[in-house]
């Protein structure tokens, strides 16, 4: 139906002359007949009646008239409002990242991002990779940053960088003495597991070694993986940007153990102007960080 009818049809109930409605509205008089006739073809009732040389509302058009002008005013609240929120509406970012991302680069962004844009708000999910792919297909996410590639087409991805790992054990360990390690010589330790794409990695390590069947424990982030090895629960692999100084535990670089990180949106996804910079600026950052 169209929006301009109903305007001028209540305007037109309000004053019951089309000379005047039309003045009032800054049409011709032929354009508004044509307009009510239009609008009364397409409810299949008549609205105004003739009274001489005057109109006015028919019982119907009462009725009309008393719904059009409550849905109007709903709209032009609805209107004013939106117009209002352009300037103080809070600009909200759905971001997944595997465990670590946040660590260094992410977190600086988004709090020179939130200095600059106040009306910033984030909302900031860690999981692992396969999960936020979902997300993002099911537009829960507006952008997510991931250790694995997808074949899925609607899906995009774009290369941010590379990332070494180390492993964490706690004071006191066998393996604290050393100043590096390879994968072989963890496999008769306690493996504490994070989602950052080990568990996808356990069937490429187990070729070599059987680390898999060294897992004892899987958590969702480096921070709960840092608190059980440093509770002596066993060790665990994590990206070198995760190495926060704690006195109950030893970082050692793990030899040949690289991983890729991607930015990853949705195809076709319309994103607003603040959060698509956002996305930007985070791959300018990211891909930086590793220069």
């Amino acid at each position: 139906m169209n929006y301009n009818h109903l305007r001028y049809f209540s305007v037109l109930a309000q004053v019951e002359h089309y000379t005047i409605a039309a003045a009032r509205l800054g049409i011709s008089q032929p354009s508004l007949s044509s307009a009510i006739h239009e609008l009364e073809n397409a409810l299949g009732v008549k609205l105004f009646e003739k009274v001489g040389r005057n109109i006015k509302l028919t019982e119907q058009g009462r009725y009309f008239q008393e719904k059009v002008c409550s849905a109007l005013d709903e709209l032009d609240s609805a209107t004013r409002a939106l117009q209002t929120s352009r300037e103080t509406a809070p600009i909200v970012l759905h971001i997944g990242c595997v465990s670590g991302v946040l660590h260094g680069s992410l977190a600086e962004l988004a709090e020179h991002y939130i200095q600059t844009e106040p009306r910033a708000r984030f909302r900031i999910l860690e999981d692992s990779s396969e999960n936020l792919m979902d997300l993002l297909r099911h537009e829960k996410l507006d952008m997510a940053i991931v250790d694995i590639s997808d074949r899925d087409r609607s899906l995009h991805f774009r290369k941010l960088r590379q990332r070494d790992f180390c492993v964490a054990v706690p004071k006191g360990h066998p393996l604290e003495g050393y100043d590096s390690l390879t994968s072989r010589m963890l496999k008769s330790y306690p493996h504490i597991g994070c989602n950052y794409g080990t568990e996808r990695s356990f069937g490429e390590w187990t070729v070599r070694s059987p680390l898999e069947e060294s897992l004892i424990c899987q958590v969702n982030t480096v921070q709960t993986a840092l608190d059980l090895v440093e509770a002596g629960v066993g060790i665990s692999i994590i990206p070198e940007e995760c190495t926060v100084p704690r006195d109950g535990l030893t970082y050692i670089p793990l030899e040949n153990w690289h991983q890729a990180l991607y930015l990853c949106i949705l195809y076709d996804r319309w994103l607003s102007p603040p959060i698509w910079d956002f996305v930007e600026q985070a791959v300018r950052a990211l891909r930086t960080a590793d220069q």
